[in-house]
């Protein structure tokens, strides 16, 4: 990917020098960390997109009364280990 912009940011300078030595300490250039970093930050809010998805679909389900008590499915899934394991 051409890299066509540039970030400028102000740090304090001890915040500065502690993240050069960070990506330092790794071997890798400033700039790469910072564009791992704000990668890393896509994904996240990608995941929490994904998540709070998947929460309200369970809700809608227990609202609908699609949903079963963990009860049955504890019970369920024990039966399947018995069947697996052998057992009964």
């Amino acid at each position: 990917m051409a890299k066509e912009a540039v970030f400028n940011l102000k740090l304090e300078p001890e915040l500065r020098a502690d993240f050069m030595a960070a990506a330092e300490a790794v071997h890798r250039p400033a700039s790469q960390v910072m564009r791992d970093f704000i990668r890393q930050q896509q994904q996240v809010r990608d995941y929490d997109g994904f998540l709070h998805r998947k929460v309200e679909a369970g809700r809608a389900a227990v609202e609908a009364a699609r949903g079963r008590s963990n009860e049955e499915v504890e019970a369920t899934f024990a039966a399947r280990r018995d069947q697996v394991l052998g057992h009964k």
